[in-house]
């Protein structure tokens, strides 16, 4: 296993190697990214009350998401366009994932065909779905990730329209070509990066979760987005078997409530009816280990990884999965947990006044 990394000093150099409106097509959020900076603030205002005396002489990371064993409960958020930051794109986050005992959950706007990304590496991956307005062209890429192994899709239901970025903006960000979605063709056989098809349906519903599961029916389905207990039960009255507590990485709605506020309130209405991951300023394993204790079975963790992919390719991306495998793991021991299912919600209080 690789030496631990410092994340900060990583997104330092990652904004120093890469050109300007790739670093802020990465880093940037909507609005004045409030949400962003609330995400990691909310997590630290989450205080830690250890148990002592609790024999921790061997502490295992190791949990199950969906049938499926991880090394830690850490997976790789969707990143759309990883080619934008390295050549070698989602097939090193796949590989990365893979060789840390993680799993990627690779996105609908990948930049490699998904027969690629499939087959880049051994081991368990899932498939994020945006619903477009050319069905037709949703039900091709579920049927590529099934094709090629995809275990589960995760809905993404928070992007009706894309939320608007002023710091992207002040570097506009050109995608070539076969950076956007290749492999897809469009009726008329233009570019796909100019087809109105390939935007995300405002008019998707609870009720695509449900076309989804007739298109995949012999692989669970995850609903992203989720910050409203109403909204968390809805998604487990579709169908399904999992919920990502999420913000979008406060890329969509600046202002929306910072996740670690949303978790306990979304485990509280599921009641254990669906797996809960959550995603949003995840920096460090006392991250993990808080939420875990807010509900979470699992984190997804995207920015850090993408500085890890744009400063070190796949062993970059893997020493970060690394790193905060290890801080996990300490968290754990230091708390008195010899694994993520000894983590209870009395190892916190929580601090944050809505």
């Amino acid at each position: 296993m690789s030496s631990r990394v410092d994340l900060r000093a990583l997104e330092e150099e990652a904004r120093e190697r890469l050109e300007p409106d790739a670093y802020a097509f990465v880093a940037g959020g909507a609005g004045d990214e409030r949400t962003v900076a609330w995400n990691e603030e909310a997590w630290a205002r989450v205080s830690l009350r250890p148990r002592i005396l609790a024999d921790v002489a061997e502490v295992a990371t190791g949990t199950m998401v969906l049938g499926t064993e991880v090394a830690a409960p850490i997976l790789v958020a969707p990143v759309g366009m990883a080619r934008l930051v390295h050549d070698e794109g989602e097939a090193a986050l796949r590989r990365a994932a893979a060789s840390a005992g993680s799993l990627l959950v690779l996105s609908t706007r990948t930049s490699f065909p998904v027969a690629e990304i499939a087959e880049a590496a051994d081991g368990p991956w899932w498939f994020q779905v945006y619903v477009l307005r050319d069905r037709g062209l949703t039900r091709e890429l579920v049927e590529r990730a099934l094709d090629g192994g995809a275990a589960a899709l995760v809905l993404t239901g928070d992007t009706p329209l894309v939320g608007s970025k002023p710091r992207a903006a002040r570097h506009p960000l050109e995608i070539p070509d076969d950076v956007f979605m290749p492999g897809l063709s469009r009726p008329d056989g233009g570019p796909i990066g100019e087809y109105p098809g390939a935007e995300q349906d405002p008019a998707v519903t609870f009720e695509d979760v449900a076309w989804l599961a007739e298109l995949a029916p012999d692989v669970p389905l995850v609903v992203k987005g989720v910050l409203r207990p109403d909204d968390a039960e809805l998604a487990v009255e579709a169908g399904a078997a999992a919920v990502v507590v999420s913000n979008h990485g406060g890329r969509q709605l600046d202002g929306a409530l910072p996740t670690a506020v949303a978790l306990p309130e979304v485990a509280g209405a599921v009641r254990g009816r669906c797996e809960i991951y959550v995603d949003g300023g995840i920096r460090r394993g006392t991250d993990v280990l808080r939420a875990l204790a807010l509900g979470a079975r699992a984190v997804l963790v995207g920015r850090p990884v993408v500085w890890g992919l744009a400063t070190g390719g796949e062993e970059g991306a893997r020493s970060v999965l690394e790193t905060l495998t290890l801080e996990t793991a300490e968290a754990l021991a230091l708390a008195g947990a010899r694994s993520p299912a000894e983590v209870g919600n009395d190892l916190v209080q929580p601090m944050w006044q809505s």
